[in-house]
């Protein structure tokens, strides 16, 4: 309690360190447990995120900087030049002399020496550390200057290009713009931003759909008027436009397969003008009150939840449903700059997803009715999870076909988009539309 900014940052980053826990989680604990002015949760944020996001790069100056490369070196004393390198590099609004000292002074008694001695060799030098060469160091390159595992580079390469493939990764790096959904049940997009705006937020209508709007330069969604009257709630705005892909309709009967943490299941209701039915479905039990509290401040009574994996056949749910919602559990490589740790995970790991996915589809679909709708979702950019599998569904359900499409200024003639943060503004998502004809 009562720790700096700095401080908390070396006692997260550590954590995170050794039980590769989830950074959001542990950085949502430490803010509501410290009292923090609003400026030292914004350096606690930065410091948290940027840390991980920047740490392959942050590793590879310090091993140009220092006689003993970061692998040898004390867990805290490589995380203290990784918070130092990444203020003098990366934070110019804090000057020089502070990120330094304050980072020393967080240092073992017998390690200030070597801390002052790596971060003032930086201040000399750092800016003229060459990269790898691009031209002949391709996939290394792309590791260095994004700080994404060099794997993942080449799988990015492999699915896009050298080219895209780094303008799709300079996102992982990025503050992605926060999102707000509204409750066109209790408010319009219109009166909701004027009323952000009379009370200094700053606000602009979202890229893509006139159901939401952006909240530029971040800050904290929760403290806004209207938020606890539930006029609206953050979703991103690839989220919104799967919502409205799906095209839910009041009075409709729809269900969200792998609903948490709700957000879609969320848009939906409101798209049904809160009259029908709406059946959320999640795996892990402890998750759903999420969504019960989420609905309860939203106003929507016509939302209801149950535990239940998506790959198990519920008898009475056969042909019920006008809509299905089918977002599945991936490899999340769309989200890197709002999960950075995801980065770190091997593609290896993923191998047994498409497998996975593909069984809550099949499961899924026999969930829709006759001329109803299966939309199929991710949040990542790997075609063995989105276009492979849908094709792989297509091959073993005949009755299905895709179904062109539009989502706010969005069209996909051949029933599937992708998009992408470099392209679009939004984050890495792929959906498909698949209609039932038998």
């Amino acid at each position: 309690m009562n720790q700096t900014p700095r401080a908390l940052a070396l006692s997260l980053l550590r954590r995170f360190e050794g039980d590769n826990l989830y950074s959001n989680l542990i950085l949502d604990t430490a803010l509501r447990r410290n009292p923090l002015s609003d400026a030292d949760r914004a350096l606690l944020t930065a410091l948290v995120y940027g840390v991980i996001e920047r740490r392959l790069t942050l590793n590879y100056l310090i091993d140009a900087l220092s006689d003993r490369p970061a692998a040898q070196l004390d867990t805290d004393v490589l995380i203290l030049l990784r918070m130092g390198i990444y203020q003098l590099r990366y934070m110019d609004r804090i000057p020089p002399h502070a990120a330094l000292n304050e980072t020393v002074a967080l240092a073992p008694r017998q390690a200030r020496g070597f801390v002052n001695a790596v971060l003032r060799q930086y201040t000399r030098v750092g800016k003229d550390i060459a990269l790898p060469d691009p031209a002949l160091q391709g996939i290394r390159y792309l590791s260095v200057a994004h700080s994404v595992p060099e794997e993942l580079c080449s799988r990015f390469v492999d699915v896009f290009g050298m080219t895209r493939a780094s303008a799709i990764l300079a996102h992982a790096n990025t503050t992605p713009a926060l999102t707000l959904r509204v409750n066109t049940t209790k408010a319009t997009p219109d009166t909701l931003r004027d009323k952000l705006l009379a009370a200094g937020a700053r606000v602009e209508m979202a890229l893509h759909t006139k159901k939401a709007l952006r909240l530029v330069g971040g800050g904290n969604p929760t403290a806004l008027p209207g938020f606890a009257e539930g006029e609206f709630f953050v979703q991103d705005e690839a989220s919104v436009l799967c919502t409205e892909a799906i095209d839910a309709r009041p009075g409709m009967t729809v269900l969200d397969v792998c609903a948490c943490p709700g957000s879609k299941s969320f848009g939906m209701a409101i798209d049904m003008q809160n009259c029908g039915t709406l059946r959320a479905f999640d795996l892990h039990k402890n998750k759903l009150s999420l969504i019960e509290s989420g609905a309860a401040r939203l106003g929507l009574t016509i939302l209801t939840t149950a535990a239940r994996d998506g790959r198990d056949y519920d008898p009475s749910l056969e042909r019920s449903a006008d809509r299905v919602l089918c977002d599945v559990p991936c490899s999340g490589y769309g989200v890197l700059a709002k999960k950075p740790e995801i980065r770190y995970k091997s593609p290896a790991l993923a191998a047994p997803l498409p497998d996975i996915q593909l069984a809550i589809a099949e499961n899924a679909a026999r969930y829709v009715k006759i001329g109803g709708t299966l939309l199929y979702s991710t949040c990542t950019l790997l075609p063995e999870e989105n276009e492979q599998n849908v094709a792989r569904f297509l091959t073993r359900h005949p009755s299905f076909s895709l179904c062109p499409f539009s989502a706010g200024d969005m069209a996909a003639q051949d029933g599937m988009l992708t998009l992408t943060p470099d392209r679009d503004g939004t984050d890495g998502f792929f959906m498909a539309k698949l209609v039932r004809n038998d």
